[in-house]
């Protein structure tokens, strides 16, 4: 069950990741964190997901979330998937270094 996490995961960074290119951001790293909670009985399916996304760079923060927000809502199939059934909230930070 933790290899969807990783899949919705790599699935999501991938597009952040394409689209902040075509939005001209400049950045040096992504890393996302993922983590969730299941149901307590079977089937024990994803009720509550949580994706953080740490970029280093000169980063508009507006031109991250639309990112994420498209990932999320327009491109990665597993984010669909998964929110049929979990709550999945998405947040980041940004470090300039």
């Amino acid at each position: 069950m933790e290899l969807l996490l990783v899949g919705l995961a790599t699935c999501s960074s991938t597009n952040v990741v394409e689209i902040l290119e075509k939005m001209r951001q400049s950045f040096s790293s992504l890393e996302v964190d993922v983590s969730g909670e299941r149901a307590p009985e079977p089937p024990r399916i994803w009720t509550d997901i949580a994706l953080h996304y740490r970029i280093v760079g000169d980063v508009d923060p507006r031109r991250l979330a639309r990112a994420i927000w498209l990932s999320d809502n327009k491109i990665c199939s597993a984010y669909t998937m998964l929110a049929a059934t979990a709550n999945i909230e998405s947040t980041f930070e940004i470090s300039r270094k």
